[in-house]
Formats: structure tokens, C-alpha cells, sequence
């Protein structure tokens, strides 16, 4: 048993050296786009969104928001997320006046952009 425990030991990092483990960082790519196509890419999918949509569906298909925002008003829960969208400094700081916001009303879409930002 001592010698199965010791063969093991020694074996498993020659063997394993050469394995490399990648757990998924779906949003890697997303954030590591250029400034233009992360803007274009955000621009074409909150042009395709509909009313009603669902929190979990549109996040899935915009990745992780720039600013997100949560808030409680009488029996209900309103969260905005803001994808950038266009650009106003050439900083490298995302601002919120550079994103486009996206309003849910108990995790469906009710609108995006500042109007709908004020309706609430």
C-alpha cells in the first residue's frame, strides 16, 4: 500500500505537467474588445431587446453591466443596468454618461434609456 501511495506521489505530477485546467470566463472576451466593437456589439443587442424581456435572458445576452443599481419602491423592485454604449472621454474610465441604461421592474424590461431611468 505504501509503495501504490509512493508510485502516485511521484507519478502524478509528471504526469499532469502537462495538463492545463480552464474554467470558462465567458465575459473575458467582452471586456477585452476594443472600446468601438464592446460599444457596437452592446448598441446591436439593446437594439434588438424587447418590453417584457426577462432579467436572466438580457443579461445572458448583454454580460456583465458597467453599473448596476437596485431599487425598492412599494411592493416592487426596480434594477437599472448600464452597458456603455458611446464614448465622451478618451480617459479610459467608463462613466454613466457614456452607457446606456436598461430598466427592469420585478425582473422584466420595462424600457432602456434616460426616459425611462426618470419614469421610475
Amino acid at each position: 500500500m505504501k509503495k501504490l501511495m509512493l508510485c502516485t506521489a511521484l507519478l502524478a505530477p509528471m504526469l499532469l505537467s502537462g495538463c492545463i485546467i480552464s474554467v470558462g470566463d465567458d465575459d473575458r472576451e467582452h471586456y477585452q474588445a476594443s472600446w468601438e466593437q464592446r460599444e457596437y456589439n452592446n448598441r446591436k443587442h439593446i437594439s434588438n431587446l424587447e418590453v417584457n424581456a426577462h432579467f436572466e435572458d438580457v443579461t445572458r445576452k448583454m454580460g456583465v453591466a458597467d453599473f448596476n443599481e437596485m431599487v425598492g419602491e412599494d411592493d416592487h423592485v426596480y434594477r437599472i443596468l448600464y452597458y456603455r454604449t458611446q464614448r465622451t472621454e478618451d480617459d479610459g474610465i467608463t462613466t454613466k454618461d457614456e452607457c446606456t441604461p436598461l430598466v427592469f421592474k420585478d425582473n422584466r424590461l420595462i424600457g432602456w434609456g434616460e426616459e425611462a431611468v426618470r419614469k421610475i
